[in-house]
């Protein structure tokens, strides 16, 4: 693992290899650091074209980089508020040598309209917003120490914020997609009963015989269609280790497909 120097709040930055290491990623060695969640949320994606695909709460990239170099046309726009990370985001775009198709901006998604759309955040432009919100308020946990943790796990005002912004930014028939621990469903479902139509909401579960741990859900701008609950994902086999789709996916072998 290659190391480079300390980056401020951020601490020790270390180098890795996901998606069997196709996608390098500079990141914090200490606090949130991108893992299944990430992976998960990119094969969900659905085939976007050129997009373009807005990563929101990018973090260093993680999501909207594997997307990137997993549908070779798509544009991708990394939003980061914390702006150490989203330089971060900007030397893995060029690392993975996709400047062409992805940028970063550091921009706080809850910020006013005209702000978002200084920024280049434009309303009803992007094809596609997925999200890897922060999965708890802030009376729900005790928030770390580590900043870029506590700012990963804890979030601000609440996911109502995160939906209203990605309603404004989504084109007429855009797409959302989130990952969310499997207990904010009902939350989920009521932010998206305003405007999205055509659910889809995949459980995952860490083991077949244990509850759902996070929930996909993916919706439509505008659509009247119905919701749709699709077979669950296992990530983990009884005697250890990934399931073997959960082993293609992290290789980025194979997509999460509405079927599957």
């Amino acid at each position: 693992m290659a190391e480079s120097q300390p980056a401020s709040l951020l601490g020790e930055i270390g180098e890795d290899r996901l998606l069997d290491g196709r996608l390098i990623l500079l990141q914090p060695k200490k606090g949130h650091r991108a893992g299944s969640d990430a992976i998960l949320l990119a094969a969900a994606l659905p085939e976007l074209g050129e997009g373009p695909l807005l990563d929101m709460g990018a973090g260093v990239g993680t999501v909207g980089l594997a997307a990137a170099l997993a549908q070779p046309r798509l544009h991708v726009v990394l939003a980061e508020r914390d702006p150490e990370l989203a330089a971060l985001a900007r030397e893995n775009i060029a690392s993975n040598g996709l400047e062409a198709r992805v940028a970063a901006l550091a921009v706080d998604i809850a910020a006013p309209v005209a702000a978002l759309t200084e920024a280049g955040l434009i309303p009803a432009s992007f094809a596609c917003v997925a999200m890897n919100p922060p999965f708890y308020a802030a009376r729900e946990t005790k928030a770390s120490p580590v900043p870029n943790r506590r700012a990963a796990h804890v979030v601000e005002g609440g996911l109502g914020d995160w939906l209203k912004a990605a309603r404004r930014l989504l084109r007429p028939g855009g797409r959302i997609a989130i990952i969310h621990r499997a207990e904010a469903l009902a939350e989920i479902l009521a932010g998206l009963a305003t405007g999205f139509g055509a659910l889809e909401i995949r459980p995952v579960h860490a083991l077949a015989d244990r509850p759902a741990v996070r929930v996909l859900v993916t919706a439509v701008l505008n659509s009247k269609k119905p919701a749709a609950l699709l077979p669950a994902f296992i990530l983990n086999r009884p005697e250890g280790g990934f399931t073997a789709a959960s082993e293609a996916l992290h290789r980025g072998a194979a997509r999460l497909r509405g079927d599957q």
